[in-house]
Parts: structure tokens; sequence; C-alpha cells
């Protein structure tokens, strides 16, 4: 697939790269075992680590900013495992993730975050702190003689508070995801794209951030079916909480056992905590390809969902034992730990990829499928004898 023509070098780029993880590939000689053992790279070469890999190396900015690769690499490790040279091409991909990450956000904080422990560990604690003090200024009455969650935690106010949660994250992210698409569809402006094509191939995108299909296709099956589990439920939960919170958090919950929203809280409950305690095992362990390597973003993501479900456990088992205040300060701290995860992780840091990962699929088969297009009204040009041989000349990038 197509060559670097025409580059800007930038020699701070790999530096720059070196600070968001593991991209050490001094020793790689392009022999091109990372493409050929990879289960995701299709006949006509669609992705390929290497192309990513090589702009990285030689200050490529602007060829790697449009790259969707990183986001088609799935990490089945593969690669890494039968690298005749041990030069890691799975995890330098996991950094080139981090990077891109921060170069879709416009405010300059995810590069904060990834970069500094400081930054992301502050920030986090921040916001805890600012809904500590919401919490002390807005609650309701705290009756002790029973438990009354939605008088101390007014239902309408959490609503009010989750959708201007909700609209402020959507923001980000969607402005990110639009840097996103001005980097790999716009400015690139190498094949011309029909506008219905947007439109037709929405049902890719909305197929693989249903199904997350292109993971099934690593050899470790059992990772895919986790982490479909594992965000089905989180995202689950996050809708019955932001869009029918009235109906989850009720004060009678001895009466709701058999309750649909009760239901799906406890199908989030469990798969989320399946998930994530297999995840932190796992990269304790280090014996699997793509966990041995972890940076702090790694670790914060898993950890947050976990102790923002044990809180949520908590509060259920308290209110079943009829403890008030126990009650209430679990729940001020079940938000002190669910809202910094959700202000800091979903639009700035590990959160993102299940936007970007979607995105990047969508707008390669938008390309693919204008690229065929354009090439096939190049050769019907051709045989009609209209088109100059300067026409004729696609450059893929």
């Amino acid at each position: 697939m197509g060559k670097i023509t025409g580059i800007q070098v930038e020699p701070t780029l790999l530096p720059e790269v070196r600070k968001y993880g593991n991209f050490n590939l001094n020793a790689c000689y392009n022999c091109g075992t990372c493409t050929v053992t990879c289960p995701l790279t299709s006949n006509g070469a669609t992705f390929s680590s290497r192309k990513s890999i090589h702009a990285t190396q030689i200050g490529a900015k602007k060829h790697l900013l449009g790259s969707l690769d990183p986001w088609l690499c799935y990490y089945c490790g593969d690669c890494s495992t039968l690298c005749p040279r041990q030069t890691e091409p799975g995890e330098a991909m996991m950094t080139l993730r981090r990077y891109l990450t921060a170069q879709y956000d416009w405010t300059g904080l995810s590069a904060k975050f990834y970069k500094s422990v400081a930054w992301e560990i502050g920030a986090l604690f921040a916001v805890a702190a600012l809904v500590l003090i919401l919490a002390l200024v807005f609650h309701g009455p705290v009756i002790t003689e029973r438990v009354t969650l939605n008088t101390f935690a007014p239902v309408h106010l959490v609503h009010t508070f989750d959708l201007i949660l909700l609209t402020v994250l959507s923001l980000f992210l969607i402005s990110n995801a639009s840097r996103m698409f001005w980097f790999t569809m716009v400015r690139d402006g190498n094949v011309k794209i029909p506008l219905y094509l947007f439109i037709t191939e929405i049902k890719t995108l909305l197929f693989h951030a249903v199904t997350q299909l292109q993971l099934s296709k690593c050899n470790n099956k059992l990772r895919w079916i986790v982490h479909w589990f594992l965000t089905s439920g989180y995202v689950l939960t996050f809708i019955m909480v932001v869009f029918f919170l009235k109906w989850f958090q009720v004060d009678n919950v001895n009466h709701y056992y058999i309750y649909l929203p009760r239901l799906i809280g406890y199908y989030g409950t469990t798969v989320i905590v399946i998930g994530t305690v297999e995840i932190l095992i796992k990269r304790l362990r280090k014996r699997e390809q793509m966990y041995k390597f972890s940076e702090l973003s790694d670790w914060i993501f898993p950890v947050l969902l976990l102790l923002t479900t044990l809180s949520g456990i908590a509060i259920h088992v308290f209110m079943l034992l009829e403890l008030p205040l126990v009650t209430y300060y679990i729940y001020v701290i079940h938000l002190m730990i669910a809202v910094p995860m959700l202000v800091i992780e979903v639009p700035f840091s590990k959160w993102a990829h299940l936007a970007y990962r979607p995105l990047a699929i969508y707008f390669q088969m938008i390309k693919e499928k204008a690229l065929q297009l354009q090439e096939r009204k190049a050769v019907s040009l051709s045989s009609a004898g209209k088109l100059s041989p300067e026409v004729m000349k696609i450059n893929v990038r």
C-alpha cells in the first residue's frame, strides 16, 4: 500500500512518542514478520503496523496523524511474540494510540495526563474534591430513622447533574473525534469521498461498536468475550444511571429484586467485577504479551471502574441492612470515584478507544469504498480514452 512521499520530517516526533510508552524499535530491520503474522491484516494489506511505525521513526508526523492503522490494531500480540528481533511492535502500536489520543484532544489535557503522573492523579483528586463540595452543599435532609437515599440525594438533582455531565463529556468526545476526522479523512485529501458513503456506512460503525468483532480475529477468543461483556455491562449501567435514574435509584430495595433496572444493575455489576479483576490480575502477572508493559493509564481505568462498582454494591448492601448514615457516606464516596473516572478517563485517556476504534473502522471502510469507486471511474475513463496518464496516478497512503 502506497509510499510515504513528499514528507516533512520532524526530528522531535520519535522522542515525543516515546514519552507515551514503550517505542524501542532500534533493532527492527523491516523484515515484515509483524505484517505477515498479524491476524487482522487482509490480503490487500489494508492494515499494516509497519507503516505507522516507520512514519514515526523517520519523523513523518503528518502521515502518522493521518493514519488509522494504530486504531485498527487490537494488540493480539502475535507480532511481538514472533518478532525475530524482539522489538515489541504490538506495544509500539499501543504507544501510538496514546500519542494519537493526545493529538486529537484540543485542550492539551490528554498529553498532560499521559506524560505526568502528578497531573493525572492530581486531576482525579481535584474532581473528587469538587464532587465532595457539591455533595456537602446540595445534599438533602439527613434522615437517620430509616434509609431514604432519595431524600439525601434528590433524584431530580442527581439526574440533572448526570445530564450536564453527559453533555460536557459528549462535547469533548465529539470535538476530539472531529479532529480525528480532520487528520485522517480531510487533510489528507488523497481520495475523493462521496458524501453518501458517510451515510451508507453508518451500519459499519454501529456494527463494530456493538460487536467489537475485529477483536474476535485474534487467536485468544476469550479476550474478545470478556471485553464484550465488560463493555456491555459498563454501557448498560451508564445508560441506566443517566437516563433511567428514577427507576434505578430507589429507596425500597427490598421490594425490587425482580425488576428490570435492578436486574440490569446486577448484570452490569457482575461482568464489570469479573472483567476488571481479570485485567488487573493479568497485568500483575505479566504473562500474556499485551500485559507485559503497563503505563499508569492502563491501571487507573480498571481500578476506578472496579472501585466504582464495589462502592455501588456497598450502597445496595447497606440499604438492605438499613444503615442510613453509612449508606449516605458510601453514596458520596461512590460519586467521588465515579465522576472523576468519567471526567478524566472518558474524553482524555484510556476509555476514549471505545469511540476511536469503531470510528477508525468506519473511516477505513469509507476510504476503501471511495478508492474502489475512484479506480473504477479511472479505468472507465481510460478505456474511453478520456483520461490523461497523470490523472491515472492514484497515490494511496
